[in-house]
Formats: C-alpha cells, sequence, structure tokens
C-alpha cells in the first residue's frame, strides 16, 4: 500500500510527540526509517523501525468514543481505499482492522482471551465437523461490505459456499461472530463494532465474552430482524442457534479463570 504525499511528515510529528515511548536507538533508527526514500508502505516502516515492536509504536491514539481501543498505523488526510489496505495487510507484520477508510493496529491480548477464544473455536470446530459450516479464529478478516469494514473477530462462523469457494483471505457472509471482550474494547464492540456487523445480512447471532468473570451476552437476530439479547453466567448453558451447538458454560472458560 503506497503511502499518499504528506503522510510521513504526520508520522514524525507523532514521533517526536511520543518520543518517550522508545529507547534512543529505536527513536534514531525510526526516524531513520521515516526519512528514507526507500520506505513507502505502512508494513516497511514498521519493519525498518530499528525493531522498534509494534506495540510499542505509540504514533496517535484513534478512536474518539474509546481512545484507549486501539493504536493509529496510517492515519492521513488521505482515504485508504480498501484495495490498498488489503494489499498491504498481506505484507504487514502486524494485523490491522480497517473501518471506512482508515486503518488501525490491533493490540496484543492477554492470557485469558486466547484460552477463551481457543476454547469457542475447539468447541464449534468440533461440533461443525461435515456440517458445511466452517469456524475460523481471529486470523481471518470478516468483510462488511454495507459498513465498509474489515474486522477480525476473535471466531467466526460462515455456512455459506461463497465464503468456502473463494482463494480471498476474509469471508463475507459470516452467521456467528464471537468477540472476547476486555475492558479497552468493550464499549466499541457492544457500540460502533456491533453497529457495523448488524448490516450484515447473513449474521444472526453476535456473541460477547467477558474475559474477567463468566459472562456470556448472546445477541441473536429475531423473525422480524430485531436482535434479542440472551445473558448466560455461572451454571446455565449457553445456546447458539445459529449453528444448532450448546455448552455448559464453565467449558467455555476452562482454563482462562482461576477456580
Amino acid at each position: 500500500m503506497a503511502i499518499p504525499r504528506g503522510f510521513l511528515a504526520r508520522v514524525c510529528v507523532k514521533t517526536r510527540v511520543c518520543s518517550a515511548d522508545f529507547s534512543p536507538q529505536h527513536q534514531s533508527g525510526l526516524k531513520s526509517a521515516l526519512q528514507t526514500n526507500g520506505v513507502k508502505t505502512m508494513a516497511e516502516i514498521l519493519k525498518k523501525g530499528a525493531g522498534v515492536p509494534p506495540r510499542k509504536l505509540r504514533l496517535q491514539w484513534c478512536n474518539p468514543h474509546q481512545p484507549q481501543n486501539y493504536m493509529i498505523a496510517s492515519k492521513s488526510d488521505t482515504y485508504v481505499s480498501p484495495e490498498d489496505y488489503l494489499a498491504g495487510e498481506k505484507v504487514s507484520p502486524i494485523k490491522h482492522e480497517y473501518r471506512q477508510g482508515e486503518i488501525y493496529a490491533m493490540a496484543g491480548a492477554k492470557k485469558a482471551h486466547a484460552i477463551i477464544s481457543g476454547n469457542a473455536f475447539a468447541l464449534l470446530r468440533n461440533h461443525l465437523r461435515g456440517s458445511g459450516c466452517m469456524p475460523y479464529v481471529a486470523d481471518v478478516k470478516v468483510r462488511i461490505e454495507a459498513a465498509n469494514c474489515y474486522y477480525y473477530p476473535d471466531v467466526a462462523v460462515t455456512c455459506d459456499e461463497r465464503d468456502s469457494n473463494t482463494d480471498e483471505d476474509f469471508i463475507i457472509y459470516p452467521r456467528l461472530i464471537v468477540e472476547v471482550l476486555s475492558p479497552s474494547t468493550a464499549a466499541f464492540d457492544r457500540g460502533e463494532k456491533f453497529a457495523d456487523y448488524r448490516t450484515s445480512e447473513s449474521l444472526q447471532e453476535y456473541v460477547l465474552i467477558n474475559q474477567e468473570r463468566v459472562s456470556v451476552e448472546c445477541f441473536r437476530r429475531n423473525a422480524e430482524g430485531l436482535w434479542v439479547l440472551y445473558p448466560y453466567t455461572q451454571g446455565q448453558e449457553i445456546q447458539f442457534s445459529s449453528v444448532n451447538f450448546s455448552c455448559a458454560i464453565e467449558v467455555l472458560y476452562e482454563d482462562a479463570i482461576p477456580s
């Protein structure tokens, strides 16, 4: 993805403002990388930044409604097309989500987050084997066309042949989406992201899993097209009716929360 003129200047300014986040050698290396004419892509900036760990690349906080939610990677006055985003994502060392022309670097997850999402994927994979439905973990994007977004949900299930009969590294017709919440992402996942997901005509269920306590919120689209909340807590059996799946809620949290 080629960076438009003016982008490097914007990044340099933000780097100077946040220079305290870098060690001296990282500051020098990143400055050198940004000033090199050979640096033409966002991925190259991240790769050539003198080994700056991506999670320490704090250029500018972005989401005004949830400032701590994501770190900006390519904020500029120039709209980034979906095609350029996808091209850049193929070579980027870290994952980014795309929302209406802007690109956001994804922060790392805690152990509990990874364990819960792994449990959800394993349970759904075993349940759906041979059914024609396929679950995907967080490395596969979901394209929400009506909202012009690409997200990496923790788990997504598609039962549409159009998703399975393509070489694209994203799906377009999710039936079930699962997101594991954290304090910094909960408001966005319940608000703007859910609003974007609801524009998908194929989506039937949206599941939010709390990683700090045993609590699962399942939003299910009813026959009238309205989204109804089905909450689950300790001692209950959760149900994902979109894929005819159920299990004890404790199984979902296995090894994630100390007993």
